[in-house]
């Protein structure tokens, strides 16, 4: 009897091209798909909640697939986590709904960017933050960083990404991408944690890059190059080439969790 499993997972997500599988390169979703292999004797088609890019972390990302084996869900997790590398843990299996769907079924996101303002950054954080030891205005972010909740459409903060399309249309490993840029963001704020200045943002979903694009927008505000009522101008231009912020780098950004 087919059972469809539901995982939780924590990456760094340095060493990776990102969650999903690409030929000839090194992914999330290649190795945690080899080790179900080696732990099930089953190929299967593994789920995410979404694909996390290059160098992005994970502290709660989530995944499914459907397996016949009969191991328990919490042996599998010891027995995965022997097979995977250090820097990908599975931290939680359970056996769910068969119409449970990893990124279909997900109702909100939470993203997490970390900053790093003091003079020096540690080398135990080093990979998981971005380090800006320049002076940035903290109030003008926050102001900013309010400026997008709400219901919009987020082209101008998306990667100008030819291969959507074609995903799209060919729904890879069936997971189906929907053509709108319209997006919710519930809650969009930031916040210090000693010399840390952490971007938290929660939402019905979010587009290729759009993170760490508003990231790198808030930067610019932060750096008093533009203001915050140019991010509003740039959200109803709905084009990309009207946002000037470059993208945020990788390394700061973590997926913090997938509601349900």
């Amino acid at each position: 009897m087919s059972r469809n499993l539901k995982l939780v997972l924590a990456y760094d997500g340095t060493d990776y091209a990102g969650w999903q599988v690409q030929p000839g390169m090194v992914t999330v979703q290649g190795s945690l798909t080899e080790a179900i292999a080696r732990v099930t004797r089953e190929n299967v088609v593994l789920h995410g909640s979404g694909r996390t890019d290059a160098g992005v972390h994970a502290l709660g990302q989530v995944a499914n697939f459907s397996t016949s084996s009969p191991i328990p869900a919490p042996n599998l997790v010891i027995a995965l986590n022997d097979y995977l590398p250090s820097s990908i843990r599975v931290l939680a299996a359970e056996e769910v709904a068969e119409d449970f769907h990893a990124r279909k079924s997900a109702r909100a996101k939470t993203y997490r960017y970390r900053i790093v303002r003091g003079p020096i950054c540690s080398p135990f954080v080093s990979r998981f933050v971005y380090h800006h030891p320049w002076p940035l205005d903290p109030s003008a972010m926050t102001d900013a960083a309010s400026s997008v909740l709400g219901q919009h459409d987020f082209t101008s903060f998306a990667a100008v990404d030819p291969d959507r399309l074609r995903r799209i249309a060919e729904a890879v490993d069936g997971d189906d991408e929907s053509p709108s840029n319209i997006r919710t963001i519930y809650s969009s704020s930031f916040r210090h944690e000693g010399d840390e200045f952490l971007y938290e943002v929660r939402g019905n979903g979010f587009l290729h890059h759009m993170v760490r694009n508003l990231v790198g927008a808030f930067l610019l505000v932060g750096k008093g190059t533009i203001r915050a009522s140019d991010i509003t101008a740039a959200l109803a231009a709905k084009n990309r080439s009207s946002n000037p912020a470059s993208t945020a780098p990788a390394s700061g950004l973590a997926l913090v969790s997938v509601e349900y």
